[in-house]
């Protein structure tokens, strides 16, 4: 009976158990985030992909929620963040922070 049931364990499908996070996207352009206001649900992990479309490299930082990463010429990165509870959170690129600003508001 022992045999059988390990067998019929090994024999069932495999089934990859996928956790859904959801994706938001921050394009840098002219050094500039767009949208400059990104709003998230609260008490959810997320995944923020950060394009820059600019010829200069980006770092992508957030002393709110703690993200630091650079985002070199003409390609992206993806990065984790929270769960956040509900408010606001400023990112910005540190390389250009005159105009480089956003926020996050988790609700």
């Amino acid at each position: 009976m022992k045999r059988f049931l390990i067998a019929a364990l090994f024999a069932l499908p495999l089934v990859a158990i996928a956790t859904e996070v959801p994706m938001f996207t921050l394009t840098i352009k002219d050094h500039r985030y767009q949208p400059t206001t990104l709003k998230v649900p609260a008490d959810t992990k997320i995944k923020i992909k950060v394009i820059n479309n600019d010829s200069t490299p980006e770092e992508f930082e957030s002393s709110d929620f703690s993200r630091e990463k650079i985002v070199m010429p003409n390609s992206s990165i993806e990065v984790f963040v929270g769960p956040l509870k509900a408010g606001e959170y400023k990112f910005f690129g540190d390389f250009h922070q005159d105009t480089a600003q956003g926020v996050l508001i988790a609700e």
